[in-house]
């Protein structure tokens, strides 16, 4: 195997374990802040419904990603490799902060800024929409600018309609509500796993197709296995931090709030999953997080100081990380 390729798949993997730092831990972050899982018990409910969900869900998401660079085959190891890079680097920094930036943003962001780098405007595809699958650089922005607003008024709809249903019931119901959240908590990591997992699948299979290993893009069962694994590493290792400002820095979550905001980001994430929309699900589910507060008419128990250092690391993700990957293909080139 040339070093190239080597060294860019070893970089797929880790920014699949720091995408398990930021993203993964969302999953199971509610579930453990509100007490109804010790820490252990939910990452092994999390590694085993991530892994689940990178297998059986299709690769939808992975085709979407692996249409960002359309450099020629010859420098599409370096390019690609180098965008990898350039968003581990990114996520390592935010992880460190305990700041919960989006991998997704930091993929694209890197891909695109390495692309430039390397071949101007003409190496990346800035697509858009067709129908509801997006495609190119401006199709997949807009599927990670949509996706929060849709995770808040999910979040606000959920609480809404659950408090509702449930206003007259007893205290009799918080055992079957702790129940529910074990099975959403479930149900949000085999989402995350079908989304961001492909991430990871989409920029090995492009690796694979550039270095001539494959003649068409499709993801082999390796792949799937190993992105899988990588995230679900991360969640173990890492993801703590950005549980603590999920799980209590935004709102004070009760159980019937951890069940609310599982159940409105799963819908959101595993729907843009079959469509090919690459999402952030440490996005929606903060922003589901927030919703869920509006919903319970507590807008000024919100602690908005941490929503804004949030937002703030959103927004610079996609030019910061642009700027790593463009500065990493320049190095990588210059000394291959």
């Amino acid at each position: 195997m040339p070093i190239d390729l080597g060294l860019a798949l070893a970089f797929t993997l880790a920014f699949a374990l720091t995408n398990g730092f930021h993203d993964a831990a969302n999953a199971i972050a509610t579930l453990v802040a509100t007490r109804g899982a010790r820490p252990g018990q939910a990452i092994l409910l999390s590694a085993v419904f991530n892994m689940l969900g990178a297998l059986l869900v299709g690769t939808a998401v992975a085709n979407t990603i692996a249409g960002i660079v359309t450099v020629a085959p010859a420098s599409g190891v370096v390019v690609i490799g180098a965008g990898v890079l350039g968003a581990t680097v990114w996520n390592g920094l935010t992880w460190w902060r305990g700041l919960p930036s989006s991998s997704g943003h930091a993929l694209v962001g890197a891909l695109v800024g390495s692309a430039l780098a390397e071949g101007g405007t003409d190496a990346v595809q800035w697509g858009g929409l067709e129908g509801w699958k997006p495609v190119g650089v401006l199709g997949v922005i807009f599927a990670l600018a949509i996706s929060p607003p849709l995770g808040l008024a999910f979040g606000f709809g959920s609480i809404w309609a659950i408090l509702r249903l449930l206003r007259r019931a007893s205290r009799l119901v918080e055992r079957p509500v702790r129940g529910a959240e074990w099975a959403m908590a479930a149900a949000l990591s085999f989402s995350h796993g079908a989304n961001d997992g492909q991430k990871a699948m989409g920029v090995v299979a492009g690796l694979l197709v550039a270095s001539g290993h494959l003649q068409m893009f499709t993801v082999p069962l390796w792949t799937k296995l190993a992105c899988g694994a990588a995230l679900t590493v991360g969640t173990t290792l890492g993801g703590w931090r950005i549980v603590r400002t999920i799980g209590r820095r935004i709102f004070h979550l009760a159980p019937l709030d951890s069940f609310a905001s599982q159940s409105a980001s799963t819908v959101v994430i595993l729907s843009s999953s079959y469509v090919g929309a690459p999402v952030s699900t440490t996005q929606v589910v903060a922003s589901s997080v927030v919703g869920v507060g509006g919903g319970r008419r507590r807008w000024r128990h919100v602690r908005w100081a941490v929503v804004r250092s949030m937002v703030l690391a959103w927004l610079v993700t996609l030019p910061a990380a642009a700027g790593l990957g463009a500065v990493i293909v320049l190095v990588w080139e210059a000394i291959t």
